[in-house]
């Protein structure tokens, strides 16, 4: 178990779903706005002011990365994490990350006009303040409406207004797609999403949402909330039918408590891809969702239900024309479902900005 709890610490860096930060950004409430100059309050209740479209952005998390891609920015990103290397173009960007969190001068380095800092990077902020940097701060999302609202502020101060709407509208027809596949059923497999060392995604969290959407009854979602660490008896007794795993570490459902679980009897596991995930963004979104109920529900899931890219439009969430943007793949990244004799993968851990720092010394 000590390989998961050095991965809980370790991955921790490229999420930003978790924490309790303050109230949303006025940007939100002026989302079709995309005018210089602006002010607008973040998630820390700072004001920022941007004088003018930002020409050089650098992320401090990979789900702003991906936000910027998605949206038609990503020329404008010259710095970003580790975490993000695998958009198309990462390598030519500075990589900011440091052992935990960012490195300052590495930021500072790619003289940025704006850093945008999701809460996973709280820690980082007062320092790049500090150090002269105008940064916005977003809230946490844990929800897609949260993922929604995110998307509309970094287009907003980004000055990617309708790149923002066209990727809200392309996740949002995807969602109510893949809701539709599962509308009507009753009896919902239930699951399990370990992230290692009895640490496991539960009520109010970004991953929770996801599973629910693909039509999956999170079964520690029920009596507990954020990311908790459960005993190996209260596990147990959630008996989850399905584990929820990736590629990170192989063999989880093999491993106890969980190999004496229905799902370990039957090594049953959807797998999906840690990053889509970890990384509460419009693409993370769409591959998550599709990529769950498929595994989930073979039997009802066509794959007409994916809505690409290019049949979408901004009408949907500003009724203005917006280019396309952002190159990804045609349909979600295929995943197989694992029964029988396959192998199990997990994990996911980094939920664990929410948590003290005491919390991830005793994890290690």
């Amino acid at each position: 178990m000590r390989r998961y709890a050095t991965l809980v610490v370790g991955l921790a860096l490229c999420l930003s779903v978790v924490g309790a930060t303050p109230a949303a950004a006025s940007a939100q409430s002026t989302q079709s706005d995309c005018s210089f100059p602006m002010t607008v309050t973040d998630a820390t209740g700072t004001e920022v002011t941007i004088t003018e479209r930002p020409d050089r952005v650098t992320t401090t998390n990979p789900s702003a990365a991906q936000t910027m891609w998605e949206i038609g920015g990503r020329e404008q990103v010259v710095g970003l994490t580790q975490y993000a290397s695998y958009l198309d173009g990462a390598d030519s960007r500075t990589n900011v990350s440091a052992g935990f969190g960012v490195n300052v001068e590495k930021v500072v380095g790619t003289n940025p006009d704006l850093v945008i800092a999701p809460n996973a990077s709280a820690g980082d902020v007062e320092g790049l303040r500090q150090a002269g940097l105008t940064v916005y701060h977003l809230p946490a999302a844990t929800t897609v409406d949260d993922i929604r609202e995110k998307t509309t502020t970094v287009g907003r101060i980004t000055g990617n207004c309708e790149g923002a709407a066209e990727a809200n509208a392309w996740m949002t027809q995807n969602v109510d797609a893949v809701q539709n596949v599962t509308a009507d059923v009753e009896d919902r497999p239930t699951v399990v999403y370990p992230l290692g060392s009895g640490y496991v995604a539960a009520n109010g969290t970004f991953i929770d949402a996801l599973l629910t959407i693909s039509g999956a009854d999170n079964v520690a979602a029920r009596n507990h909330s954020g990311y908790p660490q459960l005993s190996d008896e209260v596990l147990l007794q959630l008996n989850p039918e399905v584990l929820v795993v990736t590629e990170r570490t192989v063999g989880i459902v093999n491993e106890e408590p969980y190999a004496s679980t229905t799902a370990g009897e039957t090594n049953a596991t959807i797998r999906l891809r840690v990053r889509d995930l970890n990384q509460p963004a419009p693409r993370s979104v769409v591959n998550t969702v599709h990529n769950a109920t498929r595994q989930l529900y073979p039997e009802r899931y066509d794959e007409a239900a994916y809505v690409p890219r290019s049949a979408v439009s901004s009408e949907t969430e500003t009724r203005t024309a917006a280019p396309t943007v952002a190159s990804h793949s045609a349909t979600p990244t295929e995943t197989a479902t694992t029964t029988g004799s396959g192998p199990g993968f997990t994990v996911l851990t980094a939920l664990l900005a929410v948590l003290t720092a005491t919390a991830l010394v005793r994890r290690r």
